[in-house]
């Protein structure tokens, strides 16, 4: 398995887009493109599952930050589910982990998407 996306409504104003193998330069346009339909819906809070991703690259990072630009202003953001220690020790090195919730589960951070839906 090189790569794989898929994404779906978890419930109202709430997406999951489920990343599999490794996100780079050739795939993440895949990628780009499924969250980019979900934000042009009206979906404000959008979980990225990096569970079982493989590697991430700059452009990978590049998606996400564009994505979150775009959610923002409307009240939106991207949570990330990722529990492997070399992902996430990209989005520190990075700094990236003080713009994106990390959360170890996609159960934690559906919560925290519910609870950024009900206080919006």
């Amino acid at each position: 398995m090189n790569f794989a996306v898929s994404s779906e409504i978890a419930e109202a104003g709430i997406a999951v887009i489920d990343l599999k193998g490794e996100v780079d330069l050739y795939t993440a346009p895949e990628f780009k493109q499924r969250l980019l339909e979900h934000i042009e819906n009206g979906v404000l809070q959008i979980v990225v599952d990096f569970t079982d991703t493989t590697f991430i690259d700059s452009t990978t990072l590049g998606v996400l930050v564009g994505g979150v630009k775009r959610l923002r202003p409307d009240g939106g953001q991207l949570l990330l589910v990722c529990s492997d220690r070399n992902i996430v020790k990209i989005f520190e090195i990075t700094g990236l982990h003080r713009v994106f919730e990390i959360h170890a589960t996609r159960e934690d951070a559906l919560e925290a998407a519910r609870t950024a839906s009900a206080t919006a």
